[in-house]
This record gives structure tokens, C-alpha cells and sequence, in this order.
């Protein structure tokens, strides 16, 4: 009994507390004030205004009228709008059809500048630079260039005998031209499919070429699953941003003289834009907003769970 009350007291007894020296103190605290910036930015211009939306998605708000309560009211609003659907099935094509299509351009692109051949920091600089040219810039070229009446495109597929379609137009059309687009721009995507491709082991190349091993050989047995992780990532990264597609759409309809072709390009972050910023429904739009984070949070989950039986990460 006395032996079992003496390891009671034993365990009763305080661990000797951490005492900090006076430079670890002026230490942390100096770095709590090197991160403040940050800090007032991130609660100020991130954590507020996503607090404020939530706040307003489950109410009408107007600038200068005061907040009315509404409850589900914009839920059930959005889930019976024929131009929420419309929006999102638009959306949903990009991210099934664009996504993929520049992921498989962004590693062949990449696979061909990573061939060692003479002028090849010429050629990549080359496949990098329509990736800097401004958003609106870019789509306005594009417009040009895929004018159906004195277009570069069509004047090029005429040359070869085959008429051009309408692609500003055409609703069938409109939506392959901005993946298009989205494709000229994919410089940072093959950026990063290059650095993966660097870091692939040279001797399981040079092994694989011993035992004979062709060229296509390698590449689908060692190249493709050793940046699967860089795949992963591109695949990620490339479905948020597909999801909040805004810009280049926004350009499109706006200055598309032929008008936005039957809603074929309303995606859903501008009919977001509209519903927020031109009718002034700011609780419609915001519960639009906490949607379509559900919508990315859920795909996001979805893809890292499916990717654990391709991708393969080494060590």
C-alpha cells in the first residue's frame, strides 16, 4: 500500500517547466512581429471577407439597405436557376476537357524541350514566353486569330481546303476556342513537367536501354511514373484554377462581336461576377461562392484519394 502511495506522489510531482533564455524571448517575439504583415493581411483580406460571405449567404444584403435574414432562401434560389446549371455544366466541360487536353500538351511539349539538342535554352524560352503576355492581351489576339471572317485560322485551314468554323459564334465552338487559348498560355505548366523530367534517374534510363528498352519504352515505364507526383500537382492546381475560370471568358463575351453564343461561354465565376457586382444579389452570389468551394474541397479530396493507385513518389 505504502509502496503503491509513493508512486502516486511521484506522478503528483511537476515536470521542471521550460524556461526560455532572454534571447530566445527577444527571438520569438521578433519574429511575431516579422509575421504581423501577414497576419493583419490574411484577417483583414482573406479570413474577413470569407467570414463576411458566409454571413451573407444566408442573407439579401445590399450596400444601403441593412442585412435581411433569409435562411436557405439563396440556396434554393441557385439550385432552381436554369443559369446556375447552365454555368456550372460549362465549367464542368472545361474542367473535364481543358484540363486534361493542356496537361497532356504541357508534358509532351516537355518531353521535346528536354531532348538535348542544340539552341534548347532558345526553344524553351520560346514555349515560356505566351505565358507572360497580360490575360487581356493574350484574348484579344485570340479573337483575331479566330475570326471566322478574316481570321488567321481560317484563312490557314482554307489554304489547306478545309472550311473554318465559326468559332466565336458557334455555341459548338465557342468553348474549344478558349481551351485553345488556355492551351498558348501553358508555359508555367511546362516549366514545372520540365524540372520533374530533370529529375528523373539517369541510370534507370540507362538500364532500361541496356536490356533494350525502346525510346516509348522508357518513357511510359520510367519517365511517366516517376512525375506522376508533378502530374498530380499540375492536375490539382489546373482544376482550382479551371473551376475559377474568369478572365479570359469575361474578355471573350464582353468583346466578342458576335455576342456570347447562346450562354455556351457563362461559366460559373461569371455568372458569380454578374450576380454579385451587376444585379447586386452579394447574398446570392456569396452562397454561389461557398458552392463552388464545396465543389473544389470535394474534387480535391476526390483526386487525392484516387491518386494513391497512380502515383508513385520515390523512397
Amino acid at each position: 500500500m505504502q509502496d503503491w502511495l509513493g508512486t502516486k506522489n511521484v506522478f503528483k510531482q511537476k515536470s521542471p517547466g521550460v524556461h526560455w533564455s532572454r534571447r530566445t524571448r527577444q527571438n520569438f517575439w521578433l519574429g511575431m512581429i516579422f509575421l504581423l504583415p501577414w497576419t493583419i493581411g490574411f484577417i483583414l483580406f482573406t479570413f474577413y471577407p470569407m467570414a463576411a460571405s458566409f454571413v451573407y449567404s444566408f442573407a439579401e444584403y445590399h450596400t444601403r439597405k441593412p442585412l435581411v435574414w433569409v435562411g436557405l432562401d439563396n440556396y434554393v434560389a441557385m439550385f432552381t436557376d436554369k443559369l446556375f446549371w447552365i454555368s456550372l455544366e460549362n465549367t464542368l466541360y472545361m474542367v473535364a476537357i481543358g484540363v486534361p487536353l493542356t496537361l497532356l500538351a504541357s508534358f509532351l511539349c516537355a518531353v521535346l524541350l528536354n531532348l538535348k539538342v542544340r539552341g534548347q535554352s532558345i526553344y524553351r524560352v520560346i514555349y515560356f514566353l505566351p505565358s507572360i503576355v497580360p490575360t487581356v492581351a493574350s484574348t484579344l489576339l485570340w479573337l483575331w486569330i479566330l475570326n471566322p471572317q478574316s481570321g488567321v485560322m481560317n484563312t490557314l485551314l482554307g489554304y489547306l481546303g478545309i472550311p473554318g468554323p465559326n468559332w466565336l459564334g458557334n455555341p459548338n465552338w465557342s468553348k474549344p476556342s478558349l481551351i485553345l487559348l488556355g492551351m498558348w498560355g501553358m508555359g508555367s505548366t511546362i516549366v514545372i513537367y520540365l524540372s520533374g523530367l530533370q529529375d528523373v534517374p539517369t541510370h534507370l534510363l540507362e538500364a532500361a536501354e541496356l536490356d533494350g528498352a525502346s525510346w516509348l519504352q522508357r518513357l511510359r515505364y520510367i519517365t511517366i511514373p516517376m512525375v506522376s507526383p508533378i502530374t498530380l500537382f499540375n492536375l490539382i492546381t489546373g482544376m482550382i484554377w479551371m473551376f475559377q475560370y474568369f478572365a479570359q471568358a469575361y474578355v471573350f463575351r464582353g468583346t466578342n462581336d458576335l455576342g456570347a453564343p447562346l450562354d455556351s461561354t457563362l461559366f460559373y465565376s461569371v455568372y458569380l461576377y454578374q450576380a454579385g457586382f451587376q444585379y447586386l444579389k452579394i447574398g446570392y452570389a456569396s452562397a454561389m461562392a461557398w458552392v463552388l468551394f464545396l465543389i473544389i474541397l470535394a474534387c480535391t479530396l476526390l483526386m487525392l484519394k484516387v491518386s494513391e493507385r497512380f502515383t508513385y513518389y520515390a523512397g
